[in-house]
């Protein structure tokens, strides 16, 4: 279901149609209005009776928040009795009563969607009570389904609940989210869903509210089982009681679980665009905290799966901000409790997906850690679990879309691998699901996402295997669906994420071109976008290494451009990030080997620039010192960088005009040069160069009538052609 915005957890509700609150002149004569179609009138005398029965918990009442005093009671509650007169216009005390409710409530379904008067209720609130707030009760259909070719029949929002209203009242062209509950039993429920509304308009949080009308129960029913020891001769009573008192801590159990539900699924959905690390762990860590309490030994099949998504959910967290020890056992925990529920039911789609996420994660630190083979075995196995989703339950989409998700993740390891034809082949289809998948349902943000993920691999496989215009036309059509995803959603900061490394890595592909002004113009965007992830969330380590990588992209460009000043600034700046998450995890393989030595040999080209031997050969043998200890995805990768690391070394004793120590570290450059292995063409290009340094003019012509044949024409490449023939 397309995600609609939900009861805030602090509580504090906010207008999306009208922006901030305003003074109202108009007197308040109800508390609510409730709109609804008259065939759903069954559900509408049950929602009216049970807000004017509700009595606010006695540790509320009386509370200021942003909607006001709280009162002891929601009353009234206006509700339209009777048919309206035929005619053009809402009947004047409808009108009068829509002007005079602090809140309108509306029973959203396929009827309610086509009704007239409904959507004529919900028009004249948004335009005379701009300051007022909206809240929706779902009860049939399918929000926004009108936006789905073929599913127009399930739309449940009137067409005036999907619009937004400006402040003064106006229709806009842009899309509102009211703020829903779910009142289906296989969605939130009637008690959950009626606590979400009574949080929406008392201005507290969900968790909150529950707790607190969840006490209050425990008082009244400590009070009865008072009275009934009073009277032990009625033994008849007492076992009324009793069994009333184990129905009730039946029904507190399940609404905690179902808010739990809600905070790992509704409420994290809802926070993740905004990449704020700390809201999310505090919304896992209450998760988690409420299990915690519990004999895990007696825990239901749903409850042993939720708290394995509380686990998997402050592992990702704390992966994010690199603590990759504990994240890893976190997953480890989360991934025993999958296992023990897979056990109980082996043939559930769902216990096949929970447990399929905690062995991606798991196989993703050891991605991270540079352990492909077992990262590897880990993604084939999340395939494996993927393809028995499929075979269980043919028909959901959503488990095609895990298939996408392993086929891409075991493409990555074998670009590692430097296996890039096997890579494409994986990465292919994943694009083939997530293409048909997007096809299929266009509002679904998943798989337009996937689809996204998915034509990033494609172009990066293309560039490693030299088809740089291929991939150039994948990075430009998936920048062009960023463009009209960040126009519906500009807060959604995974977006964000995916437009900066588009960015960067057409920068990449237009310089490996030749085209250097436009690349430093792509370049510079990705600078600029990644800035704005890290002032959105400074700890969130994946985007500080996206940051990293591209200041000293940059750098490299403005020095090619001739900017040594800019370059020095750019690179300085990348390499600092890169000390920053090294202080944090010295595990992890990118920023101990990659970054770093992506770094050193930066600032060795600027000090050459700047007619600095000395300063660059001290620094390049500092990469020697790195690249010693690295391990690379693979073996190759590590020669790859001892083998620049000793060039480096030759270019600045050349420099300094040692030509004989020169000499002799580009040859032991060429002697660890990888042979036998399918390099992409930046490596090819490093090649070319210490094998002409070296003196073996048969090797460096072969390698440069490859890179000719691609079309590969890298300043950096061309500049080192043209000073050796000079």
């Amino acid at each position: 279901m397309p995600k609609v915005a939900r009861v805030p957890e602090s509580g504090r509700v906010r207008n999306d149609e009208a922006g901030p609150r305003t003074a109202h002149t108009h007197s308040l004569k109800y508390y609510a209005f409730l709109s609804y179609s008259h065939d759903d009138e069954a559900t509408a005398d049950w929602l009216h009776d049970a807000l004017e029965r509700f009595r606010t918990p006695s540790a509320l009442a009386g509370r200021l928040t942003d909607n006001g005093v709280i009162p002891r009671r929601l009353t009234p509650i206006f509700r339209d009795r009777h048919e309206l007169p035929a005619s053009d216009n809402l009947a004047s005390a409808v009108r009068d009563a829509l002007d005079g409710s602090r809140f309108l409530i509306v029973l959203c379904s396929p009827t309610a969607a086509a009704s007239h008067w409904v959507n004529a209720e919900i028009d004249m609130f948004k335009r005379h009570r701009p300051d007022g707030c909206v809240l929706v009760a779902i009860i049939d259909g399918r929000p926004f389904a009108s936006e789905i070719p073929g599913r127009e029949a399930e739309e449940c929002f009137p067409p005036a609940l999907r619009q937004r209203y400006d402040r003064r009242g106006r229709p806009t062209a842009r899309r509102a989210e009211p703020l829903a509950a779910d009142l289906r039993d296989d969605h939130d429920g009637k008690r959950l869903g009626l606590l979400k509304l009574v949080a929406g308009m008392l201005g507290v949080g969900l968790d909150e509210l529950v707790q607190r009308e969840t006490q209050r129960r425990q008082r009244r029913l400590a009070i009865v089982a008072a009275a009934s020891l009073a009277g032990m001769a009625v033994t008849t009573t007492l076992s009324i009681v009793a069994f009333d008192a184990r129905d009730e801590a039946r029904d507190q159990r399940r609404e905690a679980e179902g808010l739990v539900g809600f905070m790992l699924g509704d409420l994290r959905s809802k926070l993740e665009p905004l990449g704020r690390l700390d809201v999310l762990d505090s919304v896992g860590g209450r998760a988690l905290k409420y299990y915690q309490s519990q004999d895990k030994a007696s825990l239901s099949d749903d409850s042993l799966a939720q708290r394995s998504k509380a686990l998997t959910l402050m592992g990702e967290i704390a992966q994010t901000r690199g603590n990759l020890d504990t994240a890893l056992r976190l997953y480890r925990e989360a991934l025993a409790g999958t296992e023990e529920a897979l056990k109980r039911a082996p043939d559930n789609p769902q216990r096949l997906f929970d447990h399929a996420q905690n062995v991606f994660w798991v196989g993703y630190i050891d991605r991270q850690r540079g352990q492909l083979d077992r990262a590897a075995a880990a993604f084939r196995e999340y395939g494996r679990l993927a393809q028995a989703m499929i075979a269980l339950d043919p028909g959901n989409p959503k488990w095609k879309l895990e298939r996408a998700y392993a086929d891409n993740s075991l493409g990555v390891v074998l670009m590692g691998q430097h296996r890039y034809p096997a890579a494409s082949a994986a990465f292919r289809e994943g694009l083939d699901t997530s293409e048909a998948l997007a096809a299929s349902d266009p509002a679904n943000r998943d798989y337009q996402y996937r689809l996204l993920e998915a034509l990033a691999w494609v172009a990066d496989a293309n560039r490693c295997e030299g088809r740089l215009e291929d991939a150039l036309a994948q990075r430009e059509r998936q920048l062009a669906l960023l463009a009209q995803w960040s126009a519906a959603r500009p807060d959604d900061r995974e977006l964000t994420r995916k437009a900066m490394t588009a960015h960067r890595a057409i920068s990449k592909l237009l310089a490996a071109r030749g085209d250097l002004q436009p690349a430093l113009g792509q370049a510079r965007q990705a600078v600029e976008l990644a800035d704005m992830l890290i002032q959105t969330e400074p700890s969130n380590t994946e985007w500080l290494e996206y940051a990293a990588g591209s200041k000293m992209d940059l750098g490299a460009l403005l020095r090619l451009a001739g900017d040594t000043e800019g370059a020095a600034t750019a690179v300085r700046s990348g390499c600092e990030i890169d000390g920053r998450l090294m202080a944090k995890d010295r595990s992890v393989r990118t920023w101990k080997e990659d970054l770093r030595l992506q770094c050193l040999e930066e600032r060795v080209r600027l000090a050459l620039a700047s007619h600095s031997p000395g300063e660059a050969l001290a620094i390049a043998r500092q990469a020697v010192h790195v690249a010693a200890a690295s391990r690379g995805d693979t073996p190759a990768t590590a020669a790859v960088w001892r083998a620049t690391a000793y060039d480096l070394v030759g270019d600045s004793l050349a420099a300094d005009g040692q030509r004989d120590a020169a000499a002799a570290a580009w040859r032991t450059a060429a002697t660890h040069w990888p042979k036998n292995v399918m390099l992409q063409p930046e490596y090819l290009a490093l090649g070319a160069d210490i094998m002409r340094d070296a003196g073996d003019a048969a090797a460096a012509r072969e390698i440069a009538e490859r890179l000719a044949a691609i079309g590969y024409r890298h300043p950096d490449y061309l500049g080192s052609r043209a000073a050796a023939r000079g």
